[in-house]
């Protein structure tokens, strides 16, 4: 350690310049620090821009090595200690994610997955799912060719389904109480039902809200996504059981301001009970948190991603306990 310590910093003893080079790198560790902060406080006015920052926010953490190695090549000891902002910031609002806080305990298995309308093995996906041990599953993409061979897959794992346009519950346990949830797009992306567990009643709730689109011409166009956000997050409010579980793909992570009105109320289970940041999209190289199990008035136990399917996304499960909650 000492000789590395030499061979970086050996050459910069009696060189007073290192306090003076490096201002710009410095300037930029204290803008990623800024915009790690307050990216609250970015508008979303112009091209929806507060809203793609907090999607990819965690990401920001990869300037930090960058800096580092940019700043000992400078040597510059004024980059170095401005390197430590961002360093900081980050590890404050995602150093919680990188240990593993997950349980042994739960009394209900949950699981959800967008198969992807174009899913080319929709068979083969369904068992993939199944095979997870998860006592509740919801799809989400689901087409009209393509329901009957989802219920055929699973039709010898969970006894009880239901479907409402484009989304769908499989589940051990009975289902009542089912009903499409209006999130104001003019067709049913989103769902409602009661599951009757053995440790008690859990209203389930499934959704897909609207994809986002990055143009060129107007950014991060959400505007869609987000009223859907909103009527869901209504909906959920209104709910009279106390035990409500949320699954699907959300389009946005729990960073984007744009889905407060489901987050303001309900806990993220991978933040809660994960390992990890759980990315789960694209299935090819995860980058992103899109798909969702959130939780309210049950105590998450542990949370993680399945291996990948024939679909885009990864599928996402969650062992919550319905017991011990109020």
């Amino acid at each position: 350690m000492g000789r590395l310590a030499n061979r970086l910093f050996g050459g910069w003893r009696g060189d007073r310049r290192i306090w003076r080079r490096g201002l710009v790198l410095a300037a930029l560790s204290f803008l990623v620090a800024l915009v790690m902060l307050l990216h609250a406080q970015i508008p979303n006015v112009i091209g929806n821009l507060g809203s793609l920052t907090e999607t990819f926010l965690p990401w920001l953490g990869l300037c930090v090595p960058v800096l580092v190695l940019f700043a000992l090549a400078r040597r510059s000891a004024t980059a170095l200690i401005a390197v430590l902002f961002p360093a900081i910031v980050w590890l404050n609002l995602f150093g919680g994610l990188l240990g593993d806080k997950a349980g042994t305990g739960g009394d209900l298995t949950v699981a959800t997955h967008n198969v992807n309308a174009d899913n080319p093995d929709p068979s083969g996906t369904a068992r993939d799912v199944a095979a997870s041990g998860a006592d509740v599953v919801a799809l989400e993409e689901l087409t009209t060719s393509a329901v009957p061979v989802y219920e055929q897959a699973l039709a010898s794992t969970y006894k009880y389904h239901a479907v409402e346009g484009t989304v769908g519950l499989w589940s051990k346990y009975p289902l009542t109480g089912v009903k499409a949830v209006d999130i104001k797009l003019g067709w049913t992306r989103a769902m409602r039902a009661t599951v009757t567990a053995p440790a008690g009643q859990v209203a389930v709730y499934v959704a897909h809200l609207p994809s986002v689109r990055v143009k060129m011409e107007a950014g991060f166009t959400a505007r869609q996504r987000d009223k859907s956000a909103d009527a869901l997050g209504e909906a959920i409010a209104h709910e009279k059981l106390t035990r409500v579980v949320l699954l699907g793909d959300l389009n946005g992570t729990m960073n984007d301001r744009a889905l407060n009105g489901v987050t303001s109320q309900m806990r993220s289970t991978q933040g809660a009970a994960g390992s990890g940041f759980g990315f789960s999209w694209p299935a090819s190289f995860p980058m992103a948190r899109i798909d969702q199990i959130m939780v309210k008035g049950i105590e998450p136990e542990s949370s993680w991603t399945l291996p990948a399917t024939s679909s885009d996304h990864l599928p996402v499960a969650a062992r919550v306990n319905v017991a011990t909650s109020s």
